[in-house]
């Protein structure tokens, strides 16, 4: 007994095999008469960091919580308006935190009594001429800020150091190749498979911590940018003859 599918399952079994062909790719097949050879290798490249991220900001104390957010608004728009004088574009300003919290006194056998409010208004600061920072810092602690953090210094064209870092990774996984092929008595055929096994691009944190205009009877803020590794580590197959 012949029995006819429907036209639905003819058509989902025509087109199954290109559902299968779309679900991976499919490794490539070793030849019987090559070698393979997987070498993991790592790239660096060499930067000096042209980004500076830093926290800035203005914590203000009084008896009522009124008093103690008027007198920090007062006091953030003085470093905002010294920001921008100074040439931070808005776009690299941000409020990254408001507080206000009440301040106790605590007595021994007694509940606490509020004494207080601290208001806290902090803002990241992205600096894109790092040589200059330094001595924004010192004219932001002049107009009143008194809780600055950081910096931490990255960089503004990571993918660009990234590449070559990857690169020069790629580089060394042929150079390594080759040698491991010609003492061996081989040579290096083509390279079958190729995946990033990790990269570590990272900002490099500087403690820093101002508070208080006393900061500003001491000598200039300088700050030094050094140089900054990226890595990238590759794996890579290679076939040898």
């Amino acid at each position: 007994m012949i029995r006819t599918l429907p036209l639905a399952a003819l058509l989902a079994l025509a087109a199954a095999p290109q559902a299968f062909a779309q679900a991976g790719p499919v490794a490539q097949p070793i030849p019987v008469d090559g070698t393979v050879l997987d070498i993991v290798a790592e790239g660096t490249s060499t930067r000096v960091p042209d980004l500076a991220l830093i926290q800035a900001g203005v914590v203000t104390t009084a008896p009522t919580a009124g008093e103690a957010m008027q007198q920090n608004a007062g006091r953030m728009a003085a470093v905002l308006a010294a920001l921008r004088k100074a040439g931070i574009a808005e776009r690299d300003l941000q409020t990254s935190a408001v507080n206000l919290a009440p301040q106790y006194r605590y007595q021994e056998n007694k509940p606490p009594v509020i004494t207080g409010y601290q208001a806290s208004n902090q803002l990241t600061v992205r600096f894109r001429d790092v040589a200059k920072s330094g001595s924004i810092l010192d004219a932001l602690v002049a107009q009143g800020a008194n809780n600055i953090s950081g910096p931490s210094l990255t960089l503004a064209d990571e993918d660009g150091a990234m590449d070559d870092a990857r690169r020069d990774a790629i580089a060394k996984a042929k150079t390594r190749a080759t040698l491991y092929a010609q003492a061996a008595g081989l040579k290096v055929d083509r390279i079958l498979l190729i995946s990033e096994a990790g990269s570590a691009p990272a900002p490099q944190p500087m403690p820093m911590l101002m508070r208080g205009k006393a900061m500003l009877a001491e000598a200039d803020t300088a700050i030094v940018p050094g140089e900054q590794k990226i890595t990238a580590s590759v794996s890579v197959r290679f076939l040898l003859k």
